[in-house]
């Protein structure tokens, strides 16, 4: 299952019910920021994955507790919360709030919500990339080039996906749908977290693109 399939398929869809009926805010703006937050944790995670010990202390995790089940359960989503938030905690670390406080901007999601969502997600993503990894037979070492290539199949399936209902959310929460994007918002956000959004930069496209480009200090 690419990324793609994970963001648009029922996974994405049932989590994002759950949020909705838990949280009071609405289903295309929880998907919208699965569709960032995903991209942006596995940035992380693989820059993280450079460093042989954070490697190996994730590829234990992922074997203990992010088998890739919780993708057939999504219902596990809300009882793992607070797993979550100790997630998010390690991955971002003291730029945890800055992280949040960006996505609240971009997505419209108050900034006392957007914790305990993004915690409701972080266990949705990990099992993904625990499936992926479990499917792929990788072990430590080889957990960069995994999350690696897992953005930038995604990448590629976005560029091929040029009208899609994912795209058309994106475009109308995160305001990527104008004139001066590429015309793929999902696209425009992979590229930034890649480095390939030089384009979209110049032309001041704006939009959760340069956000995430500017966690990388790019």
């Amino acid at each position: 299952m690419g990324l793609i399939d994970l963001l648009t398929g029922n996974t994405g869809n049932q989590v994002a019910e759950q949020a909705e009926n838990k949280f009071g805010i609405s289903k295309t703006q929880v998907i919208a920021l699965l569709a960032v937050a995903a991209p942006l944790i596995i940035s992380y995670l693989r820059k993280k994955s450079q460093d042989a010990n954070e490697a190996e202390a994730l590829n234990k995790a992922l074997d203990k507790d992010h088998d890739g089940s919780i993708l057939d359960d999504v219902s596990q989503a809300d009882a793992r919360q607070s797993e979550g938030g100790s997630i998010l905690n390690h991955i971002f670390g003291e730029e945890k709030p800055n992280v949040e406080n960006r996505l609240s901007q971009n997505t419209g999601i108050s900034i006392d919500k957007i914790g305990p969502i993004l915690s409701m997600l972080a266990p949705i993503i990990m099992g993904y990339i625990g499936k992926e990894k479990q499917q792929n037979n990788v072990g430590a070492g080889g957990l960069g080039d995994l999350l690696g290539g897992i953005l930038g199949n995604a990448s590629n399936e976005s560029q091929q996906q040029q009208s899609s209902p994912l795209n058309d959310i994106l475009g109308s929460v995160l305001g990527g749908g104008n004139s001066q994007s590429s015309g793929n918002p999902l696209n425009d956000i992979l590229g930034s977290v890649l480095g390939g959004n030089d384009q979209k930069k110049q032309q001041g496209g704006g939009g959760l693109g340069d956000i995430l480009g500017g966690f990388f200090g790019k």
